[in-house]
């Protein structure tokens, strides 16, 4: 039983992982995006010569291998050109592009084509490996270096131009304005742009307020209560009327005052003083014995 889920399991897997790469390698995301008739003074290959060229893109999101493929510019003949495999230029990132030079030099590699493009060959067709059509389109009469392009890009709509995209995205002719840029076209002086700034700086100092004094009050109230069950629990009178902040700053200054008069006010210098003494006992004893003692008996 074991193995059997394991066996299903690993199916499962490889099912998944082909369908990931048979999505990663499907050409029906492949469109004609671009095609000049008469290069003049445009795009040049590798090989520093002009042609008429076309542009490949990849419209999914996923990487295409382009090889395989088919390019041609006559049904009658719809393998003309074969990309060849095993080039790593054949793989086509997503959303990215790829140039095919219509000069019929295929010695110069494989984005060079076997056919070209004139004022009576204007058809260009992409076709599978199996010979389906993926996209076609007939140019066309250009005038010189003129372009036929989709805009925007990978869409069903068509228009010709003096701007060339080659390898790149159609839409790089528009010029995108960014929003400081505009928002400058619209306010060159700055007055609304400073109206703007004050107006957020204030709301921002508003709302400031309106925080700090809802903190203010929450705090106030939980004092209150604190107070309130304190002097239930004690059994001491409740009142919920708010003291002044005058009264207590009167108490503060009389509680000072009161230390201030009762405190005695000590110093804290020390001071020694010498004694000297002109009379000792001990002097007066050797005095009286310096009488000599018949002396003392002749008196007597």
């Amino acid at each position: 039983m074991m193995r059997k889920l394991t066996a299903v399991l690993i199916l499962s897997i490889g099912v998944f992982i082909a369908t990931i790469d048979a999505t990663a390698q499907n050409v029906s995301s492949l469109r004609i995006n671009e095609a000049m008739l008469f290069n003049t003074d445009n795009y040049v290959d590798n090989f520093g010569q002009r042609s008429p060229w076309i542009e490949i893109m990849n419209i999914g999101y996923n990487s295409v291998n382009i090889a395989n493929c088919y390019l041609t510019n006559d049904l009658n003949e719809p393998k003309k050109y074969k990309i060849p495999s095993g080039d790593p230029k054949s793989e086509i990132q997503a959303r990215q592009f790829m140039v095919f030079f219509a000069d019929n030099k295929t010695e110069h590699g494989t984005q060079h084509l076997n056919f070209t493009l004139d004022s009576t060959h204007r058809f260009i067709a992409l076709l599978s490996s199996d010979g389906t059509i993926i996209d076609s389109v007939t140019l066309p009469l250009l005038e010189l270096n003129q372009v036929y392009n989709r805009m925007p890009d990978g869409s069903p709509s068509w228009e010709k131009s003096f701007f060339s995209t080659p390898n790149s995205t159609n839409e790089g002719r528009f010029e995108k304005t960014s929003s400081g840029e505009a928002f400058l076209a619209f306010d060159p002086s700055g007055i609304i742009m400073a109206i703007i700034a004050m107006a957020v700086v204030f709301a921002a100092l508003i709302v400031l307020y309106r925080i700090f004094r809802t903190i203010g009050k929450i705090n106030q109230r939980s004092a209150q209560l604190k107070s309130a069950k304190f002097a239930k629990e004690q059994g001491l009178p409740v009142t919920s009327q708010e003291v002044a902040g005058e009264v207590y700053a009167a108490i503060s200054v009389a509680l000072y005052l009161y230390e201030t008069d009762t405190h005695d006010q000590e110093s804290t210098i020390i001071t020694i003083q010498r004694v000297s003494r002109l009379y000792s006992p001990w002097s007066s004893k050797i005095y009286g014995l310096r009488q000599l003692p018949h002396e003392q008996r002749r008196r007597n």
